[in-house]
């Protein structure tokens, strides 16, 4: 019997149709089934004529965790090859529902503040791999009759180092076919890969990036990102200046907020002096500690809302986040790097 197509392989599935002299309704069904309404994928499949020759899933869960303090779930999700990567469904107050969803095993940008940049790179994701942490956090999500409504690539592994198999996954999530997710509740974070930022902007305008900058301080953005000595903070800043002109949202600065590093009145000044003149809105996050990194401490919160207050007298757009699952780390990478670095070590 031939290999099963899988459900997200557009021309694989359209061959697949043909062969089995399919009306293209029944594919259509299928994928409304499955991609838009989430439900089972017996109950999916069970209309279809050869249920044998669809492959729904690239990834299976291993484990979840639920948070017991807010509406947080980390998915822990295993490959074919067994290594394990990571998404996080984030329930919000408000009654919205987010998606942290992953690109890469590993990451090779060495954040220091990251326990996935602690990893390394194994290797890039798939575009259905990707696709599928989407899929399965909707069908758990469906049984509680809610539905994905942000979806936030800041999972493990830099965006735009996956750069083909991310725009792959982005025309499948906007495609009316598929699960036709509005591209302006898609958001990409990157590390600052400035040229791959322009080429985002210019093909997908209406899904918003996100610049982790975390300092305007050149030598310290280095220590906390060694990728910064590839741009720099001047190149950065025409970069965003650049996507402004081409998108439609403001470009996102994730800011974190480390005591003694990057959170002094001076540090908010600069910030300020960095973003005049361009469409931000900075969002301040507070540190999830990491073992890894125990030189870094987050700052306390009265820091924190002081360093927000000055931001917005300065009439910058400015949210101060608060962690969601700091009780089952869902900080990424957290749990997983230790699992995947011993199935990397066994025979």
């Amino acid at each position: 019997m031939p290999a099963p197509v899988n459900i997200f392989d557009r021309p694989g599935f359209e061959a697949l149709r043909k062969e089995l002299r399919l009306d293209p309704t029944v594919v259509r069904r299928l994928r409304v089934d499955l991609l838009k309404h989430f439900q089972s994928d017996a109950a999916a499949l069970a209309p279809f004529p050869a249920p044998e020759r669809v492959s729904v899933h690239s990834l299976s869960l291993y484990h979840r965790s639920d948070s017991e303090v807010d509406g947080a779930t980390k998915l822990l999700l295993q490959t074919a090859t067994g290594m394990l990567i990571e998404s996080v469904i984030l329930r919000v107050a408000s009654g919205r529902t987010a998606l942290c969803v992953s690109s890469q095993v590993g990451c090779a940008a060495a954040c220091d503040f990251c326990a996935t940049g602690k990893m390394g790179i194994a290797r890039n994701l798939s575009s259905a791999e990707i696709l599928d942490q989407l899929l399965i956090a909707g069908q758990l999500l469906a049984v509680e009759n809610r539905k994905v409504r942000n979806i936030v690539f800041m999972g493990m592994g830099e965006p735009f180092h996956n750069e083909a198999n991310l725009f792959a996954t982005l025309d499948a999530l906007t495609a009316p076919e598929l699960f036709n997710h509005p591209p302006t509740k898609l958001l990409v974070s990157t590390v600052g890969v400035a040229d791959a930022m322009l080429r985002c902007a210019e093909r997908f305008p209406a899904v918003n990036l996100a610049l982790s900058l975390h300092s305007v301080r050149q030598e310290i953005r280095e220590q906390l990102i060694p990728l910064a000595r590839a741009y720099s903070l001047d190149q950065l800043r025409e970069t965003v200046r650049e996507v402004n002109a081409k998108t439609q949202s403001p470009v996102m600065i994730e800011y974190l907020l480390l005591a003694g590093r990057n959170d002094t009145e001076s540090d908010a000044r600069e910030l300020i002096a960095w973003v005049e003149g361009l469409r931000v809105h900075v969002n301040l996050i507070p540190y999830n500690p990491i073992e890894e990194s125990p030189h870094l401490v987050g700052s306390d919160k009265a820091i924190r809302e002081a360093f927000a207050a000055q931001l917005k007298a300065a009439g910058i757009e400015t949210t101060l986040r608060y962690s969601l699952g700091q009780d089952i780390a869902a900080a990424c990478g957290q749990l997983v790097r230790h699992e995947n670095r011993k199935r990397a070590m066994m025979p």
